[in-house]
């Protein structure tokens, strides 16, 4: 049976990693960048990322919503938010999580309300919806000059330093 927490703690460490670097780097900046004018900037698209596991795996679990945010919205209370999101999600035993076809969860995306199985709703809403405002944090950070690659994003890749695919040699 798929455990939804695994996949997301594996992604939420990857995220933190990478608000570490900009944090590292001294490019606090980036936080308040938004690859166009309309969307979140990087910090809003981290925290919705980090909502969307715990929107996931709570109701697949039986759970009420929680959400470790607060007001701020700073670089240093994210990473407290998404290691407390981590301890969270780790701490739902897998036999919790229900994707009984009989069950349905209800939600809203924008202003669409939406009702789902449990397989439907972490398959085809809140993993891809998690994956997009995930996407948008790094592809903000790529895009604001930070030098991350894909092993920045998914923690599996490796190329060496200076790698380009650019490069025609």
């Amino acid at each position: 049976m798929i455990n939804p927490a695994s996949f997301y703690i594996h992604y939420l460490c990857q995220l933190k990693k990478l608000l570490l670097k900009i944090k590292s780097m001294d490019r606090l900046d980036v936080m308040n960048e938004r690859l166009i004018h309309n969307m979140f900037d990087l910090k809003q698209q981290a925290r919705t990322a980090i909502g969307f596991t715990l929107r996931s795996c709570c109701p697949i679990a039986g759970r009420d919503i929680v959400n470790f945010g607060d007001d701020e919205c700073s670089i240093n209370s994210l990473l407290d938010e998404i290691s407390k999101t981590i301890d969270y999600l780790a701490e739902i035993p897998a036999e919790e999580f229900s994707f009984s076809e009989e069950t349905t969860i209800e939600t809203a995306a924008g202003f669409a309300d939406l009702e789902f199985t449990p397989m439907e709703y972490f398959l085809s809403y809140s993993f891809p919806n998690f994956m997009f405002h995930y996407c948008i944090v790094y592809a903000i950070a790529r895009k604001s000059g930070l030098e991350i690659g894909k092993a920045d994003f998914d923690g599996y890749h490796k190329y060496p330093l200076g790698f380009d695919f650019t490069d025609s040699n």
